[in-house]
């Protein structure tokens, strides 16, 4: 791919991401929301987060490197639900999740 190719394609999906980000903000600028489209955006990070672990855990070839390999990831999960049961924390789950899996990565 040529570079003025390239640079047409990174620009126009740069252009397009800036604007859906931006476009919200300026649109909703000085209203108040209700309380049902506040608590709705809540679920947001939860579900994109949810959706990020679940490609881990469910994937194809998640066994093929071993038994233990593919257990990694499901025993580091249920660590991570042990503490957002007891901190109900976003940022302690993904803390602790990314300590688990490396504490189980190296035994």
């Amino acid at each position: 791919m040529p570079v003025n190719e390239f640079l047409v394609l990174w620009l126009s999906s740069w252009a397009a991401i800036a604007f859906f980000r931006i476009a919200p903000a300026f649109a909703l600028r000085g209203r108040t929301l209700s309380p049902r489209v506040t608590e709705a955006l809540g679920y947001i990070p939860p579900a994109a987060f949810a959706a990020l672990v679940a490609n881990d855990l469910i994937s194809p070839g998640a066994f093929d490197a071993g038994l233990w390999q593919g257990l990694i990831p499901w025993i580091a999960a249920a660590g991570v639900v042990a503490v957002a049961i007891k901190t109900k924390s976003m940022l302690w789950c993904c803390v602790s999740g990314i300590v688990f899996y490396i504490v189980l990565s190296f035994i």
